[in-house]
C-alpha cells in the first residue's frame, strides 16, 4: 500500500509537471502592431468633438491591425482598409466624403495578406481573425482569409449587416456592406461576451461595446513584455483615456463603461493598453514585435 501511495504521488506529479510543461508551451510566441496606412491629417475635434478649443490639433493617425504568433494557430486582429482603396483608389469603393475626411494613404503594401508576406507568413495559414468591430478600417479584408475562423461578438453581426440608423445605413458609408458580403458564408464563431480563445489565458476576447453595438478588444499574456491588452476603437488615443469621449459612439454609457473596464484591467493587473489610432503612441511602440 505505501508502495502504491508514493508511486501514485510520483505519477502524481509527474502529471503536473506535463501539464506545466503544457502551458509554457501554450504561451504567445510574439504579438505584432502594424498598420494598414494611415489617416490624415485632419482636425481631431472630427473625431472627439467634446475636446476643448485649446487643445485642439491636426493629427495623422495609424489604422491598427496585429498579427499574435501562437503555437495553437496564427492569429489576426482586424483587417484594416479594403484592398480596393489602394493606391488612390479610395472613391472607387468608399463613398466620396469618407475619402476626403479620413485621406487614407494605404498603398498596397499596406494590406494585411502584404503585411504578413513580410513577416513570413501567408493568409491562407492563418486560424482565427478576430474581428473588433464591423466599421470600414477595421473588417475591410477578412474575405481574404476563407480559411479562417472569423470571430465577431453575435451582436456586431447584426450591427454590421443593419446598423441603427443613426450611424447610417449606406451601404459604403461607415459600415460597408460589400467588406462583410463576400465573407457571408464563412466560419463564424458568434460569441455573447468575453472567451478565452485557446483555452490557456493567453489570448483573451473582451466584450467592449459603445462605440458600436458588439466592439470587442483582445487581453494577450507575453512572456517577456507582459500583459497587453489591444482596445482597438473602445479607446481610440490619450484623449480618450484622459476622459474625453470618441465620437461615433453607438452608446456614450456602454463606451464609458468599457474605457473604465480596459483602465481597471490596466492598473489591476500592470498591462499596457495599446490605442487604435494614437500617432504617438504608434511612433514609439508601432511597426515592431512584443514577445
Amino acid at each position: 500500500m505505501k508502495r502504491a501511495g508514493i508511486a501514485g504521488a510520483l505519477l502524481g506529479l509527474a502529471m503536473m509537471a506535463g501539464a506545466s510543461a503544457a502551458s509554457a508551451n501554450d504561451t504567445v510566441k510574439g504579438v505584432y502592431w502594424t498598420t494598414s496606412g494611415k489617416f490624415g491629417p485632419f482636425p481631431i475635434t472630427g473625431l472627439i468633438p467634446s475636446l476643448p478649443k485649446e487643445k485642439a490639433r491636426d493629427i495623422t493617425i495609424p489604422v491598427s491591425m496585429w498579427v499574435i504568433d501562437h503555437p495553437k494557430g496564427l492569429v489576426v486582429f482586424d483587417t484594416g482598409n479594403n484592398v480596393a482603396i489602394s493606391d488612390g483608389n479610395c472613391k472607387k469603393y468608399w463613398a466620396a466624403g469618407n475619402c476626403d475626411f479620413l485621406k487614407p494613404s494605404q498603398t498596397r503594401a499596406d494590406v494585411i495578406d502584404e503585411q504578413l508576406k513580410k513577416l513570413g507568413y501567408s493568409a491562407d495559414k492563418v486560424k482565427v481573425v478576430i474581428t473588433s468591430h464591423t466599421h470600414l478600417d477595421h473588417v475591410g479584408n477578412i474575405a481574404m482569409f476563407p480559411n479562417a475562423i472569423h470571430v465577431f461578438q453575435k451582436k456586431e453581426l447584426y450591427q454590421g449587416w443593419w446598423p441603427e440608423k443613426f450611424q447610417g445605413r449606406a451601404v459604403n458609408g461607415t459600415f460597408v456592406l460589400d467588406d462583410l458580403a463576400k465573407a457571408r458564408d464563412y466560419n463564424y464563431m458568434e460569441l455573447n461576451g468575453d472567451y478565452d480563445l485557446f483555452g490557456d489565458g493567453s489570448v483573451v476576447i473582451l466584450s467592449t461595446p459603445g462605440h458600436t453595438l458588439g466592439h470587442q478588444s483582445v487581453k494577450v499574456k507575453t512572456a517577456g513584455s507582459g500583459t497587453i491588452l489591444i482596445s482597438q476603437d473602445a479607446i481610440w488615443m490619450q484623449e480618450n483615456l484622459d476622459g474625453y469621449p470618441a465620437g461615433l459612439n453607438y452608446s456614450v454609457k456602454d463606451y464609458t463603461d468599457s474605457v473604465n473596464r480596459l483602465k481597471f484591467m490596466r492598473d489591476l493587473e500592470g498591462a499596457q493598453i495599446f490605442m487604435a489610432h494614437d500617432q504617438d503612441q504608434y511612433a514609439a511602440k508601432g511597426g515592431k514585435w512584443y514577445k
